[in-house]
């Protein structure tokens, strides 16, 4: 039997990238997890998720303060991957996007390197990121500087890898335009979709209430406050999901329709999914987006921004509706389109059936082991 290895950039927070893993570790549970290092404080209660497996982290993690000093350190992530000794492996399968584990090579005669590739990294390749980087004179010299530099890494170390697995048809023409590249299709594993199709199996209906729903971290990248201010503008109910830099701002922004829920546990999460009118996801650029298909997974339809993978994932005035400005007056057209219009719920939920964990299982076993 083939021996396989895991690869992750870093575990330091939970969302896709880290629930792919997941899967791919319960697909292969023997298989040991090399990641550039795991910041347990940081993952808080999602750190029992992990704790259980063999994990080994670069020597990166043995530098002080790491924790805080990752970003701009992360020149040293592809020599870091490159280091690992994995030549015991006879498939590695690493799970990239920003920092760099699509450097680890394949060393044994015949080894093959599969990357599930999240997205090549944003910040380097004009993307939306994180944080206001940009907005400072200082971090945006250094930071550009860089910038240049690690394209230049990134795109030798994405002539290493052995086949490419893009997570959308975004990620793929980007890995094409980025990596001149071709890749595999595998939609990421949606859990979700599993657990509401059990509960319709019990139930014959999604009860809806009268509340918008905003599932993501509070953070530049995904726009938050474009939700807030359209809610807080029209009085709409809204929840709010996640934490972030931006929370204090948000809540500074927010009317008094507005509630901010923080970080819940998947099955809150279910339930806010499947009471919601609808999800609002202002994001520009996704890459895949699980959360709308989360949302549709319960049957909630869907106001998105018209790019990246939503365009994918949502069917336009059948499982939700696009805006096409990145505004605030856009999401609020939008919002009024949509009260005027019907939504099957049990037409949304068999939209999202083919983001099911079966379906990544099926397609990552036949490309792996073929």
């Amino acid at each position: 039997m083939a021996k396989i290895a895991l690869i992750h950039d870093y575990l330091r927070e939970y969302g896709g990238a880290e629930r792919v893993l997941e899967e791919l570790h319960e697909l292969f549970p023997e298989a040991p997890v090399y990641t550039a290092f795991v910041d347990q404080k940081s993952l808080g209660d999602n750190w029992q998720r992990f704790k259980d497996w063999e994990i080994h982290q670069t020597f990166l993690s043995k530098i002080p303060l790491i924790k805080k000093t990752f970003s701009p350190l992360r020149v040293l992530a592809a020599r870091a991957f490159a280091k690992l000794d994995l030549s015991e492996f006879d498939i590695v399968i690493s799970s990239s996007n920003a920092y760099m584990a699509k450097a680890a090579r394949a060393s044994k005669t015949n080894a093959q390197h599969f990357c599930y590739c999240h997205t090549p990294p944003r910040v380097l390749y004009g993307y939306t990121a994180k944080s206001h980087w940009r907005d400072r004179v200082i971090t945006r010299f250094f930071g550009e500087i860089i910038n240049h530099y690690m394209r230049f890494v990134d795109f030798k170390v994405s002539q290493q890898v052995g086949v490419f697995i893009a997570n959308s048809k975004e990620t793929q023409s980007r890995i094409k335009k980025f990596y001149h590249r071709q890749s595999e299709l595998v939609y990421p594993p949606v859990s979700m979709v599993d657990k509401a199709r059990d509960y319709l199996s019990e139930q014959k209906s999604f009860k809806k209430e009268g509340y918008y729903l905003y599932v993501n971290r509070l953070a530049y990248a995904k726009h938050p406050e474009i939700a807030v201010e359209a809610a807080s503008d029209l009085n709409l109910a809204l929840k709010l999901v996640g934490d972030g830099d931006m929370l204090a701002k948000l809540k500074e922004m927010a009317g008094e329709s507005i509630e901010f829920l923080g970080t819940v546990d998947d099955a809150t999460l279910a339930d806010l999914y499947r009471g919601a009118k609808a999800l609002i996801y202002p994001v520009e650029d996704e890459d895949f987006g699980m959360v709308p298909v989360e949302a549709m997974a319960w049957g909630t339809p869907v106001l998105a921004h018209y790019s990246g993978g939503p365009k994918e994932t949502i069917k336009n005035a059948k499982t939700g509706l696009f805006f096409k400005d990145l505004s605030v007056e856009a999401l609020k057209q939008a919002i009024f389109d949509f009260e005027k219009m019907d939504f099957n719920s049990k037409e949304i939920h068999q939209s999202s059936v083919i983001y099911s964990p079966a379906a990544f299982r099926k397609k990552i076993k036949s490309l792996l082991l073929a």
